[in-house]
């Protein structure tokens, strides 16, 4: 018998029953029947897409393909047109599940899933969720995203959120006051695992640090948490441990294809290699070995109603040189394609390098809750930060003599104390981001 999760699914045209049982069949291959299994599901669908579907046909450039390498690589840009240009044959907008990437990469567009590729999505969401002794349908989830403001989002959001057993803590306003009320949810409620936006989280988990709270004490329910669509630094993850009481799961996803990766009770973060196929290519588009650092290139392997064949997602990461066909690892997730820093000799710095630098000084007494950096010039940098108190000239010097040791000397900074940051629609926080 289904649920109430799975019932809201099915009645809406999501195979998820169907779905489920695929996914658990893949998951039983063997090394040797895998790798033949995801060999088989490439060509496939670049065969679906060049028969089916015009735009895919016409970035091929030929009828029909016998190297997998000379395939074109999608990348945002390409897909910035109507999406009734981008729907193979035989899909409608109505009969398709439609959503639109969040934007933080720069370059948000409309996207499609057949029904059964986005019921695929989700059997690969409880596979994992599994993993940690969760059920979508029975497990309460504590949930910090945004949420949208008009009234239909809204209620739309809200009717979601009750089946798939979920309470919503909106995240645009993160003040004292407001997460003392979040607070007074975990007392009362028997939440068993926290899922949301990883820099709201870490908010949340400071303010539980400063009143010397560890959740798990007031909510002993809580098995676990899961952060993402953010960079989780080591020592947020430390501090998350230690005040939140349960174990830190990292995950990694885009809303247009699946979950990539997911870490696993090992603590190893699993590719997800049953519904994607992941590469990791360097500047010319050849594909890297193991252990080496490029472009996460990715291919949705059942999505019939739109391509996403050799996608470049705009995120740079390795494949762990222990990863087999069977199992990948995602040994590193160093950030996004657009997140650098060119500066003044020519030298690139990932826009992280400046995020370690100024964190590791600025956050040693809690005084800074949040910040983020913007590159204005190739020399000028722009830092944005909330705190109880202004930061000091001590401070400030630190961090430039941070900032001479590890990148180049003579780069000008600004320090502007904000109330609060901004977060974009969904409530994301853009920790860095280059204007030039």
């Amino acid at each position: 018998m289904l649920s109430l999760f799975d019932l809201s699914l099915q009645l809406n045209g999501y195979p998820i029953k169907r779905a489920n049982a695929d996914l658990l069949k893949i998951t039983a291959l063997s090394e040797m029947d895998k790798k033949a299994f995801i060999e088989e599901k490439k060509e496939e669908i670049v065969a679906f897409h060049i028969e089916n579907n015009p735009f895919y046909r016409e970035l091929v450039g030929k009828k029909d393909f016998s190297n997998w390498d000379e395939l074109p690589i999608l990348n945002k840009k390409n897909l910035q047109k109507p999406l009734q240009e981008r729907l193979s044959k035989g899909y409608t907008l109505k009969s398709i599940y439609r959503n639109k990437t969040s934007g933080s990469s720069g370059d948000p567009f409309v996207f499609a899933k057949d029904k059964y590729c986005h019921a695929l999505t989700w059997a690969s969401n409880i596979y994992r969720f599994g993993w940690y002794d969760l059920d979508f349908n029975t497990s309460y989830q504590a949930r910090f995203y945004g949420i949208p403001m008009d009234f239909t989002g809204n209620k739309k959001e809200r009717l979601k959120d009750f089946l798939s057993s979920r309470f919503r803590f909106p995240i645009f306003d993160l003040s004292d006051a407001v997460l003392e009320r979040f607070l007074t949810h975990f007392r009362n409620k028997k939440f068993d695992y926290i899922n949301g936006y990883t820099s709201s989280i870490v908010l949340f988990t400071k303010f539980l640090q400063r009143k010397n709270i560890v959740l798990k004490d007031i909510c002993p329910s809580l098995k676990v948490c899961m952060v993402t669509s953010e960079m989780l630094f080591e020592d947020d993850k430390i501090l998350l441990e230690k005040q939140l009481g349960i174990p830190i799961v990292n995950e990694y996803g885009a809303s247009e294809l699946d979950l990539i990766a997911f870490q696993n009770p090992e603590g190893e973060w699993q590719v997800n290699s049953e519904t994607l196929f992941v590469e990791i290519l360097d500047e010319n588009d050849a594909v890297l070995p193991h252990g080496q650092e490029g472009r996460i290139v990715i291919t949705s392997l059942y999505n019939k109603a739109h391509p996403f064949i050799r996608y470049d997602i705009g995120d740079i990461g390795i494949l762990d040189e222990k990863s087999t066909i069977q199992k990948p690892i995602l040994k590193k997730l160093i950030g996004r394609t657009n997140d650098v820093a060119v500066l003044p000799s020519g030298k690139k710095a990932p826009g992280l390098t400046f995020y370690y630098i100024t964190k590791s000084i600025i956050e040693d007494d809690g005084n800074v809750k949040e910040f983020v950096i913007k590159q204005t010039k190739t020399d000028t940098f722009e830092i944005k930060y909330v705190s109880d108190k202004e930061l000091n000239l001590a401070q400030i010097e630190k961090i430039e003599e941070a900032i001479i040791l590890y990148l180049e000397p003579n780069l000008k900074f600004s320090f502007i104390r904000k109330a609060i940051l901004k977060r974009n629609k969904r409530g994301k926080l853009k920790q860095f981001k280059s204007m030039v």
